[in-house]
Order: C-alpha cells, then structure tokens, then sequence
C-alpha cells in the first residue's frame, strides 16, 4: 500500500517522521476521514473546512484545498488500485524543540492514509453504555485531533466487537456520543442529538443529517438527553464518514426496529443517492 507524506507517494513501510514531531510529543496535530465512493470523495469540501478551521486555531500555517487534496488521493487511488476507499488526511504541527511552543508552526507533517473497504461493512450494530465517560475537550470545542486517549480506554472496554458500539456518557449522566460516532434516536417523528455543549465531535456526517432532516421537514432538537430518554426512544442510529448511517437494533433488553419503514432507512437511501457526487452538504 502506497501513502503521501510531505510531497511524496511512498511505500506505507517507507513512512516515517521526526521524533521531534510535536504531533507525536504533544498531541498536537488533526485529521480528517473520508470515503471515496467511485473515486469520488463524499463530502470533502466540509471535511477540508472543518481541517482548516482546527489547523488556524491551532496556529499550524497549513491550509488544505480541494485541488491540492484532489490530486493526492487521485494518484494514491491509482497506485493503489482503488475506487472505494477509506482516506485519512492528517496534518501534524511538525518537528520543534523539546517543551511547549507559542509560535505558530511553519513546516507541518502532512500525510494521507488510504486502505480499501470491506465489501460488506456492519448493517446494523448493538449499542453498549460505557463506563468510561466522555471527557470534556482540550479547549472551548472539540476538534478532531491526535488526543484519542478516551477513545482508546472506551474501545479496550469494550474489547473486539465490530457490531457493537459504545456510547459515552458524560461525568454528569447525559448521553454524549459512540466511540467513533455521533448519536440520534427518533421518537414520535421528532429526532433528537446530543448538544455540542456535551463536548462532542460536530460529525461531518451528523451535520449531513441535519441538513437532509431540514430538506425532508422532520424537526431536530439537540439537547442534554438522559439514558432513559435514549432507552425508550422509536429508533437510534449512529452517523460517521466511513460507517455512513447505522442503525442501533439493541441496546441491553431494548430492541429498536431496522428496515424500509423506519426513518434511517429513508436517511440511508438518499445518503446512497448522492454519495458519488456531493462536495458539501450545502449542495443538497
């Protein structure tokens, strides 16, 4: 497998960066990731916005175009031989001195993973309510950044269950969002998520839902939702950029339903229509 790594195609074993990278001593650095649906990348244009709002704040002197974006994954798709993929576009502050820096970085580490998808991914998944809760972000929003440890503490709680998902809640009991996902149950017709206050990642698929829910005129309230709100819900489903829209069958003792009749499969079918061609969810 080929990758890009500042300005050039090389080998995945070939890779490699400073051990001065203040991505790798500190944390500091964002990615973004993206399928490519017949070659096209669903949504890049807000993925590259979300990126480069992240990189400013974090004074890291990087800003990714489309253009630019569009003719790296271009020749890691035919070197790779791939049309569907998964792609992670990750931009670290690069290589500094050792201790905490002011300035604004100059030469960051730019890389972009790719790796086919399994033909088949999860249809469905089972939702589990954690014990690990939901930190609260490293400033005023969460960005989608290398500080993945909460993550990670959640996943080895949950151990290896590719049809499951955990769900975080927050140290004050509100649901909050999955491992590697964002949150929405259904009930009398009205669907309900997560406030951003709860400290979770604004998903690029989440706000996706939003604008196809105010295009099909179906009310969305976020908000501080208690796990049994959560419980007695019509329906939930998760949302990512590679995991598309999955419903939740079970959680515990509770069932939810899946198929044609329920609203995520509705969600799910315009997702399908457009996913080779739209740039932003602006342009639904």
């Amino acid at each position: 497998m080929y990758i890009y790594l500042n300005g050039n195609i090389i080998r995945r074993e070939e890779a490699a960066i400073s051990p001065f990278d203040h991505g790798y001593m500190y944390g500091l650095g964002l990615f973004e990731t993206f399928r490519t649906y017949n070659g096209h990348p669903f949504l890049l244009d807000d993925h590259l916005a979300r990126l480069n709002n992240g990189l400013e704040e974090l004074d890291i002197d990087y800003q990714c175009k489309r253009e630019d974006t569009l003719s790296i994954l271009e020749q890691l798709l035919k070197v790779n031989g791939l049309q569907d993929a998964y792609v992670r576009l990750n931009v670290s502050a690069g290589a500094g001195d050792v201790g905490l820096q002011i300035a604004p970085y100059t030469e960051p580490t730019v890389i972009m993973y790719i790796k086919p998808l399994p033909l088949n991914g999860t249809q469905e998944k089972e939702g589990v309510v954690l014990k690990t809760t939901r930190n609260s972000p490293e400033g005023n929003r969460r960005l989608k950044s290398h500080h993945y440890l909460n993550n990670i503490l959640a996943k080895k709680e949950m151990g290896s269950a590719p049809a499951k998902e955990g769900i975080f809640l927050t140290k004050e009991g509100y649901i909050a969002e999955g491992i590697v996902s964002n949150l929405f149950f259904v009930k009398d017709g009205i669907v309900y998520t997560p406030s951003l206050e709860t400290g979770i990642l604004d998903g690029i698929t989440r706000q996706f839902v939003f604008s196809l829910l105010e295009k099909l005129n179906i009310t969305v309230k976020e908000g501080f939702f208690t796990i049994q709100e959560l419980l007695k819900s019509d329906e939930i489903f998760v949302t990512n950029s590679v995991q598309e829209i999955t419903p939740i069958v079970r959680i515990g003792n509770h069932f939810y339903p899946k198929g044609k009749h329920t609203l995520v499969h509705r969600l799910q079918t315009i997702y399908n229509q457009v996913c080779q061609s739209l740039w932003s969810k602006r342009d639904l």
